[in-house]
């Protein structure tokens, strides 16, 4: 969550304060396949017409809806600025020719009909900065052909608009169907040089997350866009083989292997007999990434062309299998596992369900441990990829059992060499070039580590009582994978 999320929760009514994790939970499906869209540096918004907008539907499908925007200034404070203007200027579209950055945010508020005075005082309270309110206004300071905004994808409501939008309407706001943030940045040209088209796209590409953000080219009217879904098409597997698995394994960004073509080829020719549709290919990239597969350790093994008698999951599972004096609570089941722990004497309620004072009491607490793997989320998108990484790991840890209390976390980083500007090491390669689709290893670092820290501080949890970073980088071929059927 972010401050202003965290200010509009801290103001509004305590049943409003109550819904300040709603909403944080993004999609927890497999992230191997990528969007087309990831293959391009810079993601812009597909709007609709705001003419023929103002004649349509809200983002709900609803009546007509209008946007209204506000303004608060600065959006990073000028050590931030200086960093990122230095970053901005490493890029070679740019070439130093940024000076300085001049922020501002952008408050996009979807309204069922004109707010009125008091309605319009009411938001204006909850979105200003409380020591600073000359520096929200309802026109924004940042003019030029200069100024770059990015802001969420106008295709899905954020996070972050479902718990402003909760929270607005818990202060009488119903009329507020959508609060979206956007950042503007100003970019002040350096003393004889100028910044054109190609050094906007490349400062954009520093400040977006392009799996969930785009680059606004005009102040948003609407959030109804001309987005048309793909349609669903049969893959002529029958008639063309594995070409036609190849062909939309390239197009889609799938990341089928060897065995994957093998394995899929003979499912829907010999097995099935039909062709699949593109719908089900990319759920099955989906499937076997690496974060949705553990189907994979409960499939028949076979080891050099030799069929095991047990799969990886049973072999776990003969650790204790017969054996009366471990001390497995829950195992292999549930969300998490845990081992007998010991009874002690914590501070609890008296009464339950209402005020009451605290007093020690002999609690049973066994020791509960998970874990939770988030590699390409975070890879791609290192702030909210580890954001939800550590909220799927407290998640599971709250639903074990009959719940529990999280006490500490730990979040490990393996990632490649850091590079860091002007501290490059010697045994770092300066001229391996990382994935396109991927983050670079320190921003990786410090995008990860802050995703899981805030959402953790949100909960008020103890996201990461220690942390640990692993650098390293070689060229290894494709690893060899078990065959599974």
């Amino acid at each position: 969550m972010s401050a202003v999320a965290s200010s509009l929760a801290q103001r509004a009514s305590p049943a409003a304060a109550g819904l300040r994790s709603a909403g944080l939970h993004a999609p927890r499906a497999g992230h191997r396949a990528r969007p087309r869209s990831l293959r391009s540096n810079v993601v812009r918004a597909v709007v609709a017409d705001p003419g023929a907008a103002a004649a349509g539907k809200g983002s709900d499908g609803g009546s007509t809806r209008s946007v209204v925007q506000l303004f608060r200034r600065p959006f990073l404070s000028d050590e931030a600025g200086a960093t990122l203007c230095r970053k901005a200027n490493a890029k070679p579209a740019v070439n130093g020719a940024i000076a300085s950055v001049v922020t501002e945010q952008c408050f996009n508020v979807e309204v069922t009909s004109a707010l009125t005075a008091d309605e319009m005082n009411t938001l204006q309270w909850l979105l200003r900065e409380t020591f600073e309110p000359d520096l929200f206004t309802d026109g924004t300071q940042l003019t030029g052909d200069s100024v770059v905004e990015v802001g969420p994808r106008l295709a899905f409501q954020s996070a972050w608009s479902t718990n402003a939008v909760s929270i607005c309407q818990n202060t009488g706001l119903g009329k507020v169907t959508r609060l979206e943030r956007s950042r503007r940045y100003s970019l002040v040209a350096a003393a004889g040089k100028t910044i054109d088209e190609k050094a906007k796209l490349a400062f954009a590409s520093l400040v977006h997350d392009r799996m969930t953000e785009c680059v606004y080219d005009s102040p948003l009217a609407t959030f109804v866009t001309n987005t048309v879904p793909e349609e669903v098409y049969t893959v002529p597997v029958l008639a063309e083989g594995r070409a036609a698995l190849e062909k939309v394994d390239k197009e889609m960004g799938l990341a089928f292997d060897e065995e994957d073509f093998d394995y899929y080829l003979t499912l829907f020719r010999d097995d099935i007999g039909r062709d699949p549709t593109n719908v089900e290919l990319f759920d099955m990239g989906q499937s076997n990434s690496e974060h949705s597969r553990h189907w994979f350790f409960g499939g028949n093994l076979i080891v050099d062309g030799v069929p095991q008698p047990k799969s990886l999951f049973k072999m776990v599972k003969e650790t204790i299998e017969g054996e009366r004096g471990h001390n497995s609570v829950i195992a292999f089941k549930d969300n998490s596992s845990a081992i007998r722990g010991f009874v002690n004497t914590p501070l609890r309620p008296t009464s339950a369900g209402g005020p009451s004072p605290l007093a020690p009491r002999p609690v049973d607490l066994d020791l509960l441990l998970t874990a939770e793997t988030h590699n390409f989320p975070s890879g791609v998108a290192p702030y909210p990829g580890a954001e939800t990484g550590a909220g799927g790991r407290m998640r599971d840890t709250h639903a074990t059992g009959i719940g529990s209390l999280l006490t500490a976390g730990t979040a490990g980083y393996c990632v490649g060499n850091l590079r860091i500007p002007d501290n490059v090491q010697p045994h770092e390669d300066t001229k391996f070039e990382y994935p396109g689709n991927l983050a670079e290893p320190l921003q990786i670092l410090i995008d990860a580590s802050n995703g899981a820290s805030d959402y953790g501080e949100c909960v008020n949890s103890l996201p990461s009582s220690t942390k640990y970073p692993i650098t390293t980088q070689s060229l290894t071929p494709t690893p060899h994978k078990p065959h599974r059927r």
